[in-house]
């Protein structure tokens, strides 16, 4: 049965995939996409889908919240709308605070206020697994995992996820959270490691490597988090939370090379061009050393994992930056 959905960060990286997905695969439902538009948001993202609504606003307004949720009889909230940027939290926590923990606090006291008696309403925390902390060699981060957020950027986030456990524990909101590992793929604003890396490699200007490039992540292709999302908004128990991770530990350097590869292929050129423009920086404050998720609990409830290969996944990202630019 159609129906129509808030996506709230739709315009962003991974909101405007999930929004890709849906209408690929749910062509019949409407999908309301909240986002403030801020400099990481691309509405052209959007642009030629049909079903598809973008209403520029803030999630910290709850009545704009409280009557997109009545006029369209949305019954779930899929909520992606963040900032996101650790260097950016380091210099300015202001502004995470505020769209991180105040506006998942007003889009929940929407969501209770319009759903109050109503059954099959769901809301959907797409969270981080940076509020667990930092790893050491082994071990990996799962469901039971303590907190311990060492960014602004992550004790936001980590604030965040408590206020969706509380409103599901104090006023019985069917909510449920995930928590990810580091996404890539297309759509990603430059900010990012990633595409950063791949424009500067194109023009041949430098690429940062911070400290001594040894810093762990997992990388999780943005169209395999989005078919997660999915399947924890159809299928997640009330109140869980599921972690969703690549299995692709890579350490900066070594990703930085293979990425290297693949711009100077992609580019014919020779390899090793591209490796010659890293270029080690100060490292960041509070870096953390390493992240890696078990992602077991997803795959054993609700069947989903990781499918894309990270070399696959890395390949289609580099063209789809190249191709952006023109390159």
């Amino acid at each position: 049965m159609a129906e129509t959905l808030l996506i709230t960060g739709g315009a962003g990286f991974i909101g405007s995939n999930l929004v890709h997905r849906w209408r690929g695969a749910r062509p019949a439902d409407r999908i309301v996409v909240l986002d403030l538009l801020t400099y990481a948001a691309d509405p052209s993202q959007l642009d030629g889908l049909d079903g598809v609504e973008l209403v520029p606003g803030d999630i910290q307004d709850q009545a704009l919240v409280q009557s997109l949720l009545e006029r369209h009889g949305i019954r779930r909230v899929l909520h992606l709308a963040a900032e996101s940027h650790v260097d950016r939290s380091i210099t300015g926590p202001a502004a995470f605070i505020q769209t991180n923990v105040l506006g998942t606090f007003a889009l929940l006291e929407a969501a209770r206020a319009v759903w109050v008696g109503q059954a099959g309403c769901r809301f959907l925390h797409v969270s981080t697994d940076e509020v667990y902390g930092s790893l050491g060699a082994t071990g990996l981060f799962r469901e039971d995992t303590p907190y311990r957020p060492n960014s602004p950027y992550s004790a936001s986030k980590a604030a965040s996820d408590h206020l969706v456990r509380a409103f599901v524990h104090t006023y019985g909101l069917d909510a449920v959270t995930t928590n990810c590992s580091n996404n890539y793929g297309p759509r990603q604003h430059r900010e990012k490691l990633i595409p950063l890396a791949i424009s500067r490699m194109a023009a041949g200007e430098p690429v940062p490597v911070y400290g001594d490039g040894l810093n762990v992540r997992d990388w999780l292709f943005v169209e395999d988090h989005c078919a997660g999302l999915m399947q924890v908004l159809d299928h997640g128990s009330q109140g869980e939370t599921y972690n969703l991770g690549g299995g692709n530990e890579w350490r900066n350097l070594d990703l930085l090379h293979l990425l290297a590869d693949l711009v100077d292929d992609a580019l014919g050129r020779s390899r090793g061009t591209s490796r010659k423009l890293l270029t080690f920086v100060p490292d960041r404050a509070g870096h953390d050393r390493r992240y890696a998720i078990e992602a077991g609990k997803v795959e054993a409830e609700l069947g989903w994992r990781a499918e894309t290969e990270f070399e696959d996944g890395l390949g289609r990202t580099v063209a789809w930056y190249l191709g952006r630019n023109g390159s």
